[in-house]
């Protein structure tokens, strides 16, 4: 399995274990695509923009913006835990994103005021 396939395999998990119904194919949002929308059961839509250690996180960036901008309640971008950490947290928090970071163990965290959470 590659990276970002795993990865979208773990934050699907996660948003299922929620109550969210959860499409990760790839979805048109303005002039971007990102990989996947998550449904809260109150209708809340979240636009998950995956990137491997390899990709452009600048790039995945600007799809959440567009996201955003299109009427998505939220946008994350999602990326492995050792990335995500080294990357400077103020432009996800400017923007109004939060980022999110999987562990080799498929666990799933978040990047907020109070620093890295782990999302049960």
């Amino acid at each position: 399995m590659t990276n970002e396939r795993w990865l979208k395999w773990a934050i699907a998990r996660h948003y299922r274990s929620h109550g969210f119904r959860v499409s990760m194919k790839p979805v048109i949002v303005g002039n971007a695509t990102v990989d996947g929308v998550a449904i809260g059961p109150e209708g809340e839509r979240i636009a998950i923009e995956v990137k491997s250690p390899r990709d452009d996180i600048v790039r995945g960036v600007g799809q959440c913006s567009e996201a955003l901008a299109s009427g998505y309640d939220r946008a994350m971008p999602v990326t492995t835990l050792r990335v995500a950490k080294r990357l400077k947290k103020r432009v996800f928090q400017h923007r109004g994103m939060k980022l999110v970071g999987v562990d080799a163990k498929a666990r799933v965290y978040r990047y907020d005021a109070e620093g890295w959470r782990l999302l049960r």
